[in-house]
């Protein structure tokens, strides 16, 4: 059976789709300003690098832990849906069939724990 990233069209389709995320992303009030003075360039390249190994592909993901990524950025419950959101609306828009976007939901669905802030220890 191919992999998912087989499945969407590969490379060409992994960056369109990363694309068409991040305009989505950067034009949502709730998560622009995460993105602030970031070199989106280099955050798109990373981010293509990480859907295709976690969609199976040839690539190695050789980037931080999600947990090191996003510690400190305050990340909250309904930020983090927001983005799955956009990155669900993206791979709709282009093209991918429900089902592979069922199971990318699947995929991403346990770095939740990994990405949003954990409450402060009182």
């Amino acid at each position: 059976m191919a992999s998912i990233f087989d499945q969407i069209g590969g490379a060409g389709a992994v960056a369109a789709v990363v694309d068409d995320f991040y305009r989505r992303v950067l034009g949502d009030p709730l998560l622009k300003d995460h993105f602030a003075g970031t070199d989106m360039a280099k955050l798109k390249a990373h981010q293509r690098s990480f859907v295709a190994a976690a969609l199976g592909g040839p690539q190695e993901y050789r980037g931080r832990s999600m947990r090191d990524a996003h510690a400190g950025l305050g990340i909250t419950p309904e930020q983090f849906d927001a983005v799955v959101g956009h990155l669900a609306a993206a791979l709709a828009a282009n093209g991918v069939a429900d089902e592979i976007i069922g199971s990318i939901a699947t995929t991403l669905a346990p770095l939740k724990a990994q990405i949003v802030a954990r409450e402060p220890v009182v």
